[in-house]
């Protein structure tokens, strides 16, 4: 009792504690609603009624609710196809970067691995110099992966700073665990699938985030390597039309019976913005909550040394 009782004396807040403590809340809330506040926007916008959104009428609460922002848009020629090219690229160029990047810091963490110290050293300079745009176009041709669905995933195969993040959480496991595995026969194919990855992720998850976020948003890829508009990804597609804002509104309408509705629904260049920014940003924030709590443990791992 006497040590409960200890225990509650020393948790006990003071005045200025709690007072410390609720001005910090208060921060707190302020700045989650300053961060929220502007997705919330964007989505009460793109189901608010289009002329009160042009004229700059709706503030906290959606008003004429309709989701015919979001039909006309994917009722767009090749939008669909267009989000399965997206779909795909982000789904299989995250996991072929994750394996391909992680067996590389694997390989980098041995000892006796030949002229490890060189040729770390040579691929952590790629890191601070480039060919450039030119030279990488014309390697591409040669390679073959000129309007290829490959240009999307094999360019990116290798990122410098995340192997270096997952080296840095390799090399803090015991080398205990490892060695006991190769004295039972274990190769390192076998180390890396069975032991390594496993152990892996909370870093996996930070790297998998980084590389699903540049994969879902680039579109210069398409731009640059790309003229097969079957391999048009949802980024580039929703860039051209951006690009075309004022022409797009009058091509995507789409007529209604009942006018009063048409004209609440007539779809508007700031509309076409809204919704195709929605578009692009909801989706990728749905996988964030999934993976947030592996996030921030990922990067101290990395932070810690080189």
């Amino acid at each position: 009792m006497s040590q409960r009782k200890a225990t509650k004396k020393t948790v006990k807040m003071s005045r200025t504690d709690k007072l410390y403590q609720f001005i910090g809340y208060i921060v707190f809330a302020l700045l989650i609603l300053i961060c929220a506040f502007p997705f919330y926007y964007l989505l009460i916008s793109t189901i608010s009624n289009n002329q009160l959104v042009e004229l700059g009428r709706i503030y906290f609460l959606p008003k004429g609710i309709h989701f015919q922002n979001y039909v006309k848009i994917l009722r767009l020629d090749n939008i669909l196809s267009s989000a399965f090219i997206t779909l795909s690229r982000t789904m299989l160029g995250t996991l072929f970067t994750i394996l391909v990047t992680s067996y590389m810091a694997y390989f980098f963490t041995k000892q006796n691995m030949w002229g490890r110290k060189f040729w770390y050293r040579l691929v952590v300079i790629t890191m601070y110099f480039s060919a450039g745009m030119i030279p990488d176009y014309l390697n591409l041709r040669q390679l073959g992966l000129l309007n290829s669905f490959a240009v999307y995933i094999v360019p990116g195969a290798i990122s410098v700073y995340n192997m270096i993040l997952v080296k840095t959480s390799i090399e803090a496991l015991p080398a205990s665990l490892e060695e006991s595995a190769l004295l039972d026969g274990a190769g390192y194919f076998t180390c890396f699938g069975r032991i390594i990855l496993p152990l892996q992720k909370p870093i996996l998850a930070t790297i998998g985030l980084f590389t699903a976020v540049w994969h879902w948003n680039d579109f210069f890829t398409t731009k640059l390597y790309i003229t097969n508009t079957r391999l048009y990804t949802l980024q580039f597609r929703l860039y051209e039309l951006l690009s075309q804002v004022t022409s797009a509104a009058t091509q995507i309408d789409i007529a209604s019976i009942d006018q009063l509705d048409a004209a609440a629904t007539a779809i508007t260049p700031t509309a076409i913005r809204l919704t195709l920014t929605a578009v692009v940003v909801l989706p990728i924030m749905c996988v964030y909550p999934f993976i947030q709590k592996y996030y921030v443990k990922g990067i101290m791992i990395g932070a810690v040394k080189g």
